[in-house]
């Protein structure tokens, strides 16, 4: 299957990216409700460093039959901190292999953002979004499978005759994917290794464009079933290293560290998590 154009390298980029917990403290629940399977998630900052609010949070609904239609679904009505809103509502119910999709502010008409994701041509995957009131400023992708391998291509009115590009290819525990952006004058490496069955290597480094230079090594462990080490060093000399771990099913506790050896200064966080 196809993947969408920002996902061609997430194979290596999860290790390097996902689950590095190195400031702050954070508890999030989620819950789901006999709403009409509604679940709402509270996202809480514990100990903030700024501001009067000792506890500031952030609430997410889920609302997958909404008024009980199945019409369409919103997939995230959230309220951060400061007030913001965000809406983004989802149908795959007017046609076969496609998704409609739209996302709003809840405050300018002119943010509305709206699109479409079509599936229906084998191996290949289609995306549209625009701004109904500026449809100019769209984006369109379309990335196709072949085997082991996925090409994909990314372009609005700015970058038509020189689109982003993208390629992926795995094969066992080898996997590998290069990015060219920037009107071709950027690429993003990336790259990752299953070295064992519980433990997975990547890697990935910027060539020209706005991030030249800029690279990164990590990894991930599993320890023993539930519980996962991660560590990661980057260009600008720093090291990041993260424990996750199941205490029991739906409970699960996310620590992690970084340390600056150009400052010689060091950050740590924590989030708890219960579903």
């Amino acid at each position: 299957m196809p993947v969408k154009f920002d996902d061609i390298p997430k194979t290596a980029s999860e290790v390097l990216n996902d689950d590095f917990k190195t400031s702050g403290y954070e508890f999030k629940a989620k819950q789901k409700t006999s709403w009409d399977g509604s679940v709402v998630t509270s996202t809480i900052d514990i100990f903030p460093a700024k501001g009067d609010v000792k506890t500031p949070a952030k609430l997410s609904w889920k609302l997958p039959t909404p008024l009980k239609t199945t019409a369409f679904s919103v997939d995230k009505l959230e309220m951060d901190k400061g007030g913001k809103l965000k809406l983004e509502a989802s149908s795959d119910k007017l046609y076969p292999k496609l998704k409609l999709d739209a996302k709003s502010d809840l405050v300018d008409p002119a943010k509305i953002i709206a699109g479409c994701t079509y599936s229906g041509f084998p191996g290949t995957l289609l995306k549209f979004e625009t701004t109904p009131v500026n449809p100019q400023a769209f984006t369109a992708e379309v990335t196709r499978a072949a085997g082991e391998a996925t090409i994909g291509a990314k372009f609005g009115l700015a970058n038509i005759t020189a689109p982003d590009l993208g390629a992926r290819f795995a094969h066992g525990p080898f996997f590998a994917s290069l990015l060219v952006k920037e009107k071709l004058k950027a690429i993003t490496a990336h790259a990752s290794y299953q070295a064992l069955p519980e433990l997975r290597c990547a890697a990935t480094a910027d060539f020209g464009g706005k991030k030249s230079g800029q690279f990164g090594l990590g990894l991930a462990y599993d320890i023993v079933k539930g519980t996962k080490l991660k560590l990661k060093v980057q260009h600008d000399q720093t090291m990041s290293v993260s424990v996750k771990h199941d205490i029991s099913k739906g409970f699960t506790i996310l620590a992690g560290a970084k340390f600056d050896s150009v400052k010689s200064d060091y950050s740590y966080g924590l989030s708890l998590s219960i579903e």
